[in-house]
């Protein structure tokens, strides 16, 4: 039977892979929306572009650009990342780009959600909606299109059958309405390849992505779990934070196993440039090697370095001040999406 007579990546065979399995390359799109940039973008551009340089050197880069945009990216982009023309509305590839999924073959595929734009936040999103479908052309692998409206950003995977996800994100009435969360659930793990969704309550602060779990939660390998709190105790932000810990906590995976559950405190000092700001430590993209994870210019900087660090002992850590990235609702996480190795 074809691929093509399986409606979902589960039924035909593919999993999701976690991020800290090797890469193939990572996927990157050049800042292009000025209008989200307060002004700035010409500083977030070359912020995108110190990221993709670090991450170029431990695999593969392709920075997706605007043809308009392509020498500003080229000057600015070192030798090792490839620049490669495509038209865009935004830049934020883990929420525009595939999901993409393995077999046991190690065939590749790419697993796409539905793409309005945040909740129809930023008119128009044709183009980045069609973003995903266009990458699965290029790299001539099939697709898988899921039911649901979301974004990368909003799920974490363990490659052994368990994702993180918010309810805030996935049940929102701007992209979900109606949907129950059992049949969240369901689509979710049709898409993935996964068994069971642990989930937790959200951001509320979070109104650019809803509560997006790369903002406050990830696995940092099987079975064990990054949650993220606020420092500022007997705050309002503390205890929404509080919230999303006490949710994983005496968690099972989908293997049966109680979860290890790890925080990290947030950038809660970071100067707010924009009424839009992601001071999330827990953004990083985990590369070939390395992690590449933010930095605020603040004090706290230093410890949050030396904890990622300590989770990560064979990676080398490197640090990025990300605040002309932040003030657009994200963080290097947002900006990249992993193609994994693929046989």
């Amino acid at each position: 039977m074809s691929e093509e007579a399986f409606p979902t990546a589960a039924s035909a065979g593919y999993t999701m892979p976690p991020e800290w399995e090797p890469h193939e390359r990572c996927w990157m799109a050049w800042p292009c929306r000025a209008e989200i940039w307060n002004g700035n973008i010409a500083r977030t551009q070359l912020n995108y572009a110190q990221v993709a340089n670090a991450i170029a050197e431990f695999e593969p880069v392709t920075m997706l650009t605007p043809p308009r945009d392509f020498e500003n990216a080229r000057k600015h982009c070192g030798d090792k990342v490839e620049i490669l023309p495509v038209e865009l509305d935004d830049s934020w590839t883990r929420d525009i780009g595939p999901n993409f999924v393995t077999n046991e073959a190690g065939k590749l595929a790419a697993s796409l959600f539905h793409f309005n734009s945040w909740g129809q936040k930023h008119v128009p999103w044709g183009k980045d909606a069609a973003l995903g479908h266009r990458i699965a052309e290029y790299l001539g692998i099939p697709t898988f299109s899921s039911t649901i409206y979301m974004e990368g950003g909003g799920i974490n995977v363990d490659g052994e059958g368990t994702v993180l996800a918010s309810l805030q994100n996935v049940l929102h009435e701007n992209r979900n309405p109606g949907l129950s969360q059992a049949e969240a659930e369901q689509i979710l793990c049709d898409a993935l390849g996964a068994k069971k969704v642990l989930w937790f309550p959200g951001d509320p602060d979070d109104t650019e992505t809803d509560g997006h779990i790369d903002g406050f939660a990830c696995f940092l390998q099987a079975g064990k779990v990054l949650v993220e709190i606020c420092p500022a105790d007997g705050s309002e932000r503390y205890d929404n934070m509080q919230a999303n810990l006490n949710a994983v906590r005496n968690q099972t995976d989908a293997m049966g196993r109680e979860l290890d559950v790890v925080t990290i405190e947030e950038a809660y000092e970071a100067e707010r440039t924009n009424e839009i700001f992601a001071s999330s430590y827990i953004n990083f993209y985990i590369a070939n090697g390395a992690v590449v994870m933010p930095g605020f210019g603040i004090d706290r900087d230093a410890d949050a370095c030396k904890q990622i660090a300590s989770l990560f002992p064979d990676r080398e850590v490197i640090q990025i001040d990300i605040c002309d990235i932040a003030l657009g609702g994200g963080g290097i996480h947002c900006i990249t999406q992993q193609q994994p190795e693929s046989g």
